[in-house]
């Protein structure tokens, strides 16, 4: 069984879309669920959904980490013909998951009491961002 999610964003940050995947996912059995973002400047992520200063900690963390090419730090960068946060958005891309593995029982995803499922927008323009999710039922 699969399914695409699309994800609307307004800029860099992480956008939690688990109710959606619980809506999707309810009346099936057990099994795997695999998501994929089909996108090169953003991520997936399992993630606390309790305190949203995870998130924006997380978010500057990597922004201070990987900040844009405008920085002079990261004046080697080549690859800047769509803006300063173009291959910045790409690098944090490649250091995070853009796929997530995650069990299933009974029809609900096997997290803990806090997690939740993000896409983390790399890029500062708003995006849609599509996540495929495949349903492997055992």
């Amino acid at each position: 069984m699969q399914n695409r999610f699309t994800v609307h964003t307004h800029g860099p940050g992480l956008y939690e879309f688990t109710d959606d995947i619980r809506g999707w996912l309810s009346g099936q059995g057990d099994g795997l669920l695999t998501l994929f973002v089909r996108h090169t400047s953003a991520s997936l992520l399992i993630q606390e959904n309790a305190d949203p200063e995870v998130q924006t900690d997380l978010q500057n963390f990597f922004h201070r980490l990987v900040p844009p090419t405008s920085d002079p730090s990261m004046s080697y960068l080549t690859h800047t013909y769509e803006g300063p946060d173009d291959m910045p958005a790409h690098i944090k891309a490649a250091m995070m998951p853009v796929s997530l593995n995650i069990p299933v029982t009974a029809g609900q995803m096997v997290l803990g009491t806090w997690q939740g499922v993000y896409l983390f927008e790399h890029r500062n323009a708003p995006h849609r961002r599509q996540v495929v999710a495949h349903f492997t039922a055992g």
